[in-house]
């Protein structure tokens, strides 16, 4: 794939991969796409939670639940 990019915008993705550690501009590039792919997968999940029904409410109880699962010490 080759992109043409005007002079203003390849000026600016050669400052990033200078000033930023990336090897070239493609590497810069590619993660650039990661990070639209997650964005995207991240607003998905939000829509898709908005839509969905309601459910308990969330309490401090909840939160300590979550917390014991989490480090693996489930409350008894």
């Amino acid at each position: 794939m080759n992109i043409s990019l005007p002079e203003a915008l390849k000026a600016f993705v050669d400052e990033q991969v200078a000033g930023r550690g990336y090897s070239t501009s493609s590497e810069y590039v590619r993660e650039l796409i990661r990070k639209d792919q997650g964005r995207m997968a991240l607003r998905g999940l939000l829509l898709d939670g908005a839509a969905s029904m309601p459910t308990a409410p969330v309490d401090q109880d909840y939160f300590d639940r979550l917390r014991a699962l989490a480090v693996g010490d489930e409350p008894g």
